[in-house]
């Protein structure tokens, strides 16, 4: 009877043990991201246009999309601006429609410059991305130019917004296809005019006809995030010179609005 106690006391030592270390392995949670109405204030035209509801709606998808995403500087330091106006530039393209998350975002990675398609940001090795939306290996990140974000939210007079234009292939991207048709958001009704009026603008865009970035060339898909970013960032001018095209972005991202 003594060895069977001593092994049952021994096989109780060791499970305490083993529980205590478990206790200790497991992670204490990040303390939730706290935002300030200064930041948002002093950074985001988007947020001071709200009403007082929207403010406070805006605030709290703010925190919680940077509750959801993590924010990383590759090589370099990462600011409370730089978490806010990342977070802003997801929740603009889809305030309209309340508590909408990036399922398909997980990180977002922040260089201090242009980066090329080996994720470079140093040296003369054509850098020329400010903005992209891992693919492969980096399926679930968003990779953005520091400063090309910072600059997205402080030029007031130019039509470019790099983190919206990201977001808006991610919104694209939702539905399974990045073509330039979201599916999500637009009705089916919708699709085949909005398809026309692309084919349309992105013919001007060849022929030098039109204001809308020559990138929106590239692809269906390049034109669709390039004029939502000048919708977002200079929307009387581009209902003034655009009104068919803004119109259907209305109902792409103001659906209720524009009705």
């Amino acid at each position: 009877m003594f060895p069977v106690i001593v092994v049952l006391t021994f096989i109780l030592l060791i499970a305490l043990i083993v529980e205590q270390s478990n206790k200790k392995k497991k992670k204490t949670p990040a303390a939730a991201f706290i935002v300030t109405e200064k930041i948002l204030e002093d950074n985001i035209r988007f947020y001071r246009d709200l009403d007082q509801a929207g403010k406070l709606r805006f605030k709290k998808e703010t925190a919680d999309f940077l509750n959801d995403v993590t924010i990383t500087g590759v090589k370099i330091p990462v600011t409370d601006v730089d978490r806010i106006m990342v977070a802003a530039s997801a929740i603009i393209p889809v305030f309209c429609f309340p508590g909408s998350k990036y399922p398909n975002l997980h990180e977002v990675l922040l260089y201090a410059d242009a980066i090329n398609m080996q994720f470079q940001s140093e040296g003369n090795n054509n850098r020329d991305i400010l903005g992209m939306v891992g693919s492969g290996y980096m399926e679930g990140k968003m990779l953005l130019s520091q400063p090309a974000l910072a600059l997205g939210f402080s030029n007031r007079s130019d039509k470019h917004n790099t983190a919206i234009h990201e977001f808006v292939h991610l919104i694209d991207k939702s539905d399974g296809e990045t073509d330039g048709i979201p599916k999500l958001l637009l009705d089916k009704q919708y699709v085949l005019p909005w398809l026309d009026l692309v084919h349309k603008e992105m013919e001007k865009i060849k022929e030098g006809e039109s204001d809308i970035d020559a990138y929106g060339y590239t692809n269906k898909s390049e034109f669709f995030a390039v004029a939502a970013e000048y919708f977002f960032e200079r929307p009387d001018l581009f209902k003034t010179k655009h009104p068919e095209l803004f119109s259907m972005l209305e109902k792409i991202f103001t659906p209720a609005l524009s009705k």
